[in-house]
């Protein structure tokens, strides 16, 4: 029994929570980031690329037995995830700081002003 609550508890702690659904997103995000870069950056930029140096199957590229066309789609895939994480990271990041100077511009509170004022009153005697 003692085992079993252990555990529970272990689980219900707000950080094994905050894991997981890290994970879950986590995992979400990154089949929309393929779709970004299969669906959406092949067909536009590399395509044309590829038709220009006369290849059309990238993953196709090989020589003799070594198949470096997977290697070099495997690296594109991961400098787009990378930089479409970088991306996101630092407006999150300037997301945080415009709400960090909204937080720091507010006005005082009503409570904050009655405080205010009595300390003003009690300065005058």
């Amino acid at each position: 029994m003692a085992l079993i609550k252990e555990f529970r508890e272990f689980v219900t702690k707000g950080n094994i929570l905050e894991l997981a659904i890290a994970v879950v997103i986590g995992a979400a995000f990154g089949s929309i980031i393929s779709s970004l870069v299969e669906d959406v950056i092949t067909p536009l930029l590399l395509t044309p690329a590829l038709k220009a140096a006369h290849v059309e199957n990238i993953a196709a590229l090989t020589w003799g037995t070594v198949k470096y066309g997977n290697f070099l789609s495997a690296i594109i895939k991961f400098l787009v995830i990378a930089f479409v994480l970088f991306l996101v990271i630092k407006g999150l990041g300037s997301i945080m700081k415009k709400k960090e100077v909204i937080v720091v511009e507010e006005k005082p509170s009503s409570t904050d002003l009655l405080l205010m004022d009595i300390r003003d009153e009690l300065r005058k005697r």
